[in-house]
């Protein structure tokens, strides 16, 4: 089951985003309809508003007064937390009951409107924004629903911002031009990652991957993207002590392949094969066939380092999950290479001279295996004793960035 969080300002167009994912096949729940629900004449959470903001929140018929409720809470955010405290674990256990009832292999999307306020994000296997400038949400709402542009402004102000909703955002819909712009690219996310997603997903495989050794300039976002995954994983199970990111894409501004590297740790490699299943799960299959060793002979009797690899499933966003064990040779060398990379003026651009040497001999591969082992020999060779000398000379020692719990 691939499950999409939706979310936008208002008067983004999330609206429209949803309704077109219903119609190419997914399921949707509709918080805004689960909350309307959770307040139904007769219901407990009806019972539990009147009971904390008074009688006085409800119509003649029993039915609650919006306009009055709203006229209550709007610009006092001590009352609005009250409202949500009883609000949303209403909506989220029905969420949760429909999404658990769900067929098997379903594409489900939520729509929640305050997906990032109420810090979401994480429970997802990809979170879509749909997003609009503010200026151009103002005029609608000011021609769509009667708003003066004070209304509007506050409205749009009472949520979250657009910097805030990119930053959880594994894709972002622009809606500035015509609606049929907006579903052309709904369309496409369907057909081109939505749908082989859910495919791996359902098999439990990664994402394929054929193309040969790019290397691409750093992209700023990387550390932000790779924090979204981590958040992820980091729920996945309770045998996850830390994630952390590591690889090329961790430093700044050295250029790589565009594949994310996550480090997963955990106690022992028995607890690696105890969460493999639950990080297929989460959108992230063991990778068949490479299940342990990492080959890089840099300290002596070491020379194989038993860990797993794990894969993203999306095929928009490719990335590893290395599990290793804490304290072992491998995890504090992924580690400290990353930190050397980092914090040595020499080191990147040393590394960064091998990559490129190794990318053009293995331009026209069908994978990344030949660029990764004519790497090896400049590992034991160059950087082994450069980064044991860096070790000793600032007395590194390992600080996992991304503890869990």
């Amino acid at each position: 089951m691939l499950r999409i969080g939706l979310t936008g300002g208002i008067a983004a167009g999330k609206s429209l985003v949803a309704s077109r994912l219903r119609e190419l096949g997914a399921m949707l729940v509709d918080a805004d309809v689960l909350a309307r629900e959770a307040v139904a004449p007769g219901s407990a959470g009806l019972a539990a508003v009147a009971a904390e903001f008074g009688a006085e929140m409800l119509l003649p018929d029993g039915s609650l007064d919006r306009p009055a409720l709203a006229g209550a809470i709007f610009g006092n955010p001590s009352l609005r937390m009250r409202l949500n405290s009883i609000i949303h674990p209403l909506v989220r256990d029905r969420a949760r009951e429909l999404t658990d009832g769900a067929q098997h292999g379903a594409v489900v999307v939520q729509d929640i409107p305050l997906l990032v306020e109420t810090g979401q994000q994480h429970q997802f296997h990809l979170v879509v924004v749909v997003d609009s400038p503010d200026e151009v949400r103002l005029e609608r709402l000011k021609a769509t629903r009667g708003m003066t542009d004070a209304e509007a402004r506050a409205r749009i102000g009472a949520q979250a911002t657009r910097a805030e909703r990119g930053a959880a955002a594994d894709v972002v819909l622009a809606n500035e031009g015509t609606p049929e712009t907006l579903l052309a690219a709904v369309d496409s996310l369907w057909q081109e990652r939505l749908v082989p997603f859910n495919e791996n997903l359902i098999h439990s495989v990664r994402a394929e991957r054929t193309a040969g050794p790019r290397l691409v300039p750093a992209r700023a976002d990387w550390p932000v993207q790779a924090a979204r995954l981590i958040g992820r994983i980091a729920l996945a199970d309770r045998l996850v002590l830390a994630v952390d990111h590591i690889g090329s894409t961790a430093v700044p501004g050295l250029p790589a392949k565009d594949v994310i590297d996550l480090q997963l740790t955990v106690a022992a490699i028995e607890d690696a094969d105890a969460i493999a299943a639950t990080l297929a799960v989460a959108g992230f299959p063991l990778v068949k066939g490479i299940i342990s060793d990492d080959p890089k002979p840099n300290v002596p009797g070491a020379a194989r380092w038993p860990k797993r690899l794990h894969a993203n499933a999306d095929p928009g966003r490719p990335m590893n999950v290395h599990l290793r064990v804490e304290s072992s040779p491998g995890w504090r060398y992924a580690l400290s290479f990353r930190d050397w990379l980092r914090s040595d003026p020499g080191a990147a651009p040393l590394y960064l001279a091998e990559k490129e040497r190794c990318a053009a001999l293995h331009t026209d591969d069908q994978g990344t295996d030949g660029y990764a082992q004519c790497k090896e020999p400049w590992f034991t060779a160059v950087a082994d004793p450069l980064l044991k000398q860096w070790i000793g000379d600032t007395g590194w020692v390992p600080r996992p960035s991304s503890a869990v719990g």
